[in-house]
């Protein structure tokens, strides 16, 4: 599973696909002072990450260096 839904964190492991993103909006919307852990993430479909934002969840954990650590941390900068 590419998603692992803790207490207050949700954790995204290899590649996050467009399916997930419903599931994720729903368990959101329920942990509304939710965390995400992006550090065992390869991947995530585009769907997750406007989700993510829009519930502007707080970073506990990057991905390892390279073109997806750079995207997240440019969609969640806050300037």
């Amino acid at each position: 599973m590419a998603i692992d839904y803790r207490d207050q964190e949700v954790v995204f492991t290899d590649i996050v696909g467009v399916e997930d993103a419903e599931v994720l909006l729903a368990w959101l919307q329920e942990h509304g002072s939710a965390q995400a852990d992006f550090s065992g993430c390869a991947h995530m479909h585009p769907a997750n990450l406007q989700v993510l934002m829009a519930a502007q969840v707080r970073v506990a954990a990057w991905p390892a260096a390279g073109p997806l650590d750079t995207a997240l941390r440019s969609a969640f900068s806050n300037g």
